[in-house]
C-alpha cells in the first residue's frame, strides 16, 4: 500500500506548497486582491497579492474593504481578457506561478483560482467558480487552463450553469485531465489514507464507466487537450494501462470535441512547468492551435 500511495504522490505533489488542506475558495478577483471563503465557517477574508490578509469576517464588510481600497489605489475597472488558471487536487495556484509569467501580457489578467479541492465534492468547488466569474465585471473575454481535477472542476460548472453559461468563456487548455476518470484512484480508494488526503473529490475522480467524470457535459467553446505521455506502450506507471503521465493515462485524456490535441513527454505534475506545454497553450488559446504549423488534431 506504501508503495502504491507513495507513486500517487510523486504525481500528485501534494506537499508542494503545504496546502493540500487549504479551506479556502476564490469568490472575486480586482488586479490580485481577491476575496475568499472558508469552506466550512463561510467566514471572508480579504487578501493582497502579496498573500497578505487584509480585513476577514462577513462579506458584506470584506467587499466593502475592497472597494475603498480599490479607490485609495486608483485601481481601474477590469476590462480586455483574463486567463483563469484552475489547479487539480492536493494543489494551489501557486503550482502555476511559472506558466502565469509565461501567459502575462499587456491588456491580459492572468488569475491563479484557488478552491478547497480536498475538503469538499467537485461541484462544491465548481461553485466558487460561478462566483469569481461573476466578479470579472468589464472581462469581455475570459479562457482557461485547467490541470487535472481542474477541468472536472470546469466541466462541473458547464453542467450546473447549463442554462447561464458564462457568454465570455472563449477557448480552454486542459492539462492531464483524467476526463474517462483516474484508474490510480480505483486502486487507492481501498485505503483509509487516500479519503483523509484527498477528501470527497478524491473518490469521484474514480474510472468507472457510469461514473462522474464521464457524466460531465463537453464544453461548447472551442478546448484543446495536452496529455503526458513517456511515449511508450508501457508508460511510467506500471498499475496504469497504456501510456500515461505517471498519475493519469493518455487515453483518458481523451474528449469528443476537442478541437486539438496532443501529447508531450512529462509527468502528471510537471506539465505546467514543461516548456512546450506553455508554449503550445499560449499558441491555442491565441489562435486555435496547439502547433506552430497550425495543424490540428481534433478529437471527432
Amino acid at each position: 500500500m506504501s508503495h502504491l500511495i507513495s507513486r500517487f504522490l510523486e504525481g500528485t505533489r501534494f506537499l508542494e506548497d503545504r496546502s493540500f488542506r487549504k479551506p479556502w475558495g476564490d469568490i472575486a478577483w480586482l488586479h490580485g486582491y481577491r476575496l475568499q471563503e472558508h469552506v466550512v465557517t463561510r467566514d471572508v477574508r480579504l487578501v493582497s497579492p502579496q498573500q497578505v490578509v487584509l480585513a476577514s469576517g462577513r462579506e458584506a464588510e470584506c467587499r466593502a474593504q475592497l472597494e475603498q481600497l480599490a479607490a485609495a489605489h486608483h485601481l481601474p475597472a477590469l476590462s480586455g481578457r483574463a486567463i483563469i488558471l484552475a489547479h487539480g487536487i492536493t494543489r494551489s495556484s501557486r503550482c502555476f506561478a511559472t506558466m502565469a509569467r509565461f501567459l502575462r501580457e499587456p491588456g491580459v489578467h492572468v488569475i491563479g483560482f484557488d478552491y478547497p479541492s480536498t475538503r469538499c465534492s467537485i461541484s462544491e468547488s465548481a461553485s466558487y467558480l460561478t462566483r469569481l466569474l461573476q466578479s470579472l465585471q468589464g472581462i469581455r473575454q475570459i479562457d482557461l487552463v485547467v490541470h487535472s481535477m481542474g477541468g472536472l472542476l470546469v466541466r462541473t460548472y458547464l453542467h450546473s450553469q447549463a442554462e447561464n453559461q458564462d457568454a465570455r468563456l472563449h477557448r480552454m487548455v486542459m492539462l492531464g485531465v483524467p476526463n474517462g476518470g483516474a484508474r490510480m484512484a480505483n486502486v487507492l480508494a481501498r485505503y483509509a489514507p487516500f479519503h483523509w488526503i484527498f477528501g470527497p473529490a478524491g473518490v469521484q475522480l474514480t474510472e468507472d464507466p457510469a461514473g462522474y467524470a464521464v457524466t460531465l457535459p463537453t464544453p461548447e467553446f472551442e478546448f484543446a487537450i495536452i496529455a503526458g505521455c513517456r511515449g511508450t506502450e508501457q508508460g511510467w506507471n506500471r498499475f496504469l494501462p497504456g501510456d500515461d503521465d505517471g498519475t493519469v493515462t493518455v487515453a483518458s485524456t481523451r474528449l469528443k470535441g476537442a478541437a486539438d490535441f496532443m501529447t508531450v513527454r512529462s509527468l502528471h505534475s510537471m506539465m505546467m512547468w514543461n516548456p512546450t506545454v506553455m508554449e503550445s497553450t499560449k499558441r491555442f488559446l491565441e489562435t486555435g492551435s496547439l502547433r506552430a504549423s497550425g495543424e490540428r488534431e481534433p478529437i471527432l
